[in-house]
């Protein structure tokens, strides 16, 4: 089977990957853990706290921080690390609980603004506290001053560097074909 993975490029001319050495390893395996754990710790208080999840807070939270608590919805899927897809379908959610409502953009109608409600923005004012404590906890407590400077400056270089893989991937012409099939299970026949 063939599967379209990207951004990652493969070794040049079939050469033998570049290992990681050991230390690489047990950053990369510390990494994982953060990206792998902490989404489902921050969700599950913001849903016991709040009822909503790590990105409709997210979406709520950027609402919350806009002028008139308005922003495009484009933009917004940008500001919540988010598919406009994604943000579309959970928006939708949010104005089921009218937390938030779509309108026409009042200076160019081919654009869609969200705009947090009342109500949106009271479910902000009683999540923020829960979820900035969670953050604290788990992210902040742990870490010297010297070290969420780091933190700051390594996340930043990473992050760049998955957003601009990301760009690249939505190029077709960046897309490359892996044979995944040394993924796939075992015929058990």
């Amino acid at each position: 089977m063939i599967e379209t993975l990207n951004p990652v490029d493969p070794a040049p001319g079939g050469s033998e990957p570049l290992w990681l050495t050991e230390q690489e390893q047990d950053a990369w395996l510390q990494i994982a853990t953060i990206a792998m754990q902490l989404p489902g710790v921050l969700e599950a208080q913001l849903q016991r706290d709040a009822g909503i999840g790590f990105f409709e807070y997210s979406v709520l939270s950027w609402l919350s921080m806009a002028e008139h608590r308005t922003v495009r919805m484009s933009e917004l899927a940008e500001l919540s690390r988010g598919s406009l897809s994604r943000l579309s379908n959970v928006v939708k959610r949010l104005e089921q609980r009218d937390l938030v409502r779509r309108a026409p953009d009042p200076t160019n109608g081919r654009y869609t603004n969200a705009v947090l409600t009342d109500a949106g923005w009271e479910c902000v004012v009683q999540a923020a506290p829960g979820h900035v404590d969670a953050v604290r906890q788990f992210i902040f407590d742990p870490l010297s001053a010297a070290q969420v400077q780091s933190l700051r400056e390594v996340g930043g270089l990473i992050a760049d560097r998955i957003r601009t893989g990301l760009r690249s991937a939505a190029d077709p012409a960046g897309v490359a074909a892996v044979d995944s099939s040394c993924c796939e299970a075992a015929d058990p026949a």
